[in-house]
């Protein structure tokens, strides 16, 4: 007969205790890193003037790329000056409170102290300039900017999120001419992804260096 040590009792329950509670604290952990809550998915703050995308890019049409000038040639897409804005409210609706807003701050030289929404943490290098000439379109790291009265965050951004997109580019390319409109679809997206991923020599690259730099 096997004899244990006194001993064995109490490391018995200090397992059976201890085991359930680490594999909670691990299941616990893993379900805040994906939710909303870390990746910060609906995050939509107060900004000090009141802009709706959804009119000005939805309703109005106009592109992407006007305001955010800087998206095609630059790691940063820019947010404009208030320089950009008086371009059309100088003669449209120029005595609005918020337009009287924009207006101040030209008139002070001071920028618009807007709150950032999209934020990757300081260890990720990203260039927009990189994935708009590659084919990605706004909406698939924006959502549908078009809708949004109030912007928000709408993609996770996270590490896994990022290299499904590099492990798979073909379910996301698009024609060049396409990059900001949000309403487009292909007929086959897979079909045309693969022949633009090759066309275009694209291979992103799923090494840590890609991006932690």
């Amino acid at each position: 007969m096997i004899s244990f040590p006194k001993w064995a009792n109490r490391a018995t329950a200090t397992v059976l205790v201890v085991v359930p509670v680490i594999l909670v604290g691990v299941i616990t952990a893993f379900a805040y890193y994906i939710s909303p809550y870390s990746t910060a998915v609906g995050y939509a703050p107060k900004q000090p003037i009141a802009y709706s995308h959804r009119l000005h890019a939805g309703d109005l049409g106009m592109d992407c790329r006007y305001c955010h000038v800087n998206a095609e040639n630059s790691p940063v897409a820019m947010v404009p000056p208030p320089a950009t804005c008086l371009n059309c409210h100088n003669q449209i609706l120029p005595d609005r409170p918020e337009i009287l807003k924009i207006k101040e701050a030209y008139a002070s030289g001071n920028p618009i102290e807007w709150v950032r929404i999209h934020r990757l943490p300081d260890f990720v290098y990203f260039d927009h300039s990189v994935h708009l000439s590659a084919g990605v379109g706004c909406v698939d790291c924006h959502g549908r900017i078009d809708r949004m009265d109030v912007v928000y965050q709408a993609k996770p951004l996270s590490m896994g999120w990022c290299l499904g997109c590099h492990r798979e580019p073909e379910k996301f390319l698009r024609p060049k001419d396409k990059i900001t409109d949000m309403n487009w679809a292909a007929e086959d997206q897979l079909a045309l992804g693969m022949e633009l991923k090759e066309a275009r020599g694209l291979a992103p690259t799923t090494n840590c260096s890609g991006c932690h730099r």
